[in-house]
């Protein structure tokens, strides 16, 4: 029997959650919706402050918003990409 068409349930704990990924068979889940996630481990220590036309900024928050991140991390992500296509 499939139970592919499972939704997650609701978890509101860390707890809950470690608790839900050791014990269950995910396969019977349908995570077609998940989206990937990136975790930001390194500590942010520097601070960056610019000055910018109105039009890109709102620009950077559309495209942040349509993404579903904020605006900051979006621009970090768009830092990011492009100096390591440069090494």
């Amino acid at each position: 029997m499939s139970y592919k068409n499972r939704s997650m349930p609701s978890l509101h704990s860390d707890e809950a959650a470690e608790d839900f990924v050791a014990t269950a068979d995910l396969t019977q889940y349908d995570l077609s919706g998940f989206k990937p996630m990136r975790f930001e481990i390194e500590p942010k220590a520097a601070t960056l402050n610019m000055r910018l036309p109105a039009s890109l900024l709102d620009a950077v928050k559309a495209r942040a918003k349509a993404k579903g991140i904020p605006y900051t991390r979006y621009v970090r992500m768009l830092l990011e990409t492009d100096v390591a296509q440069a090494r």
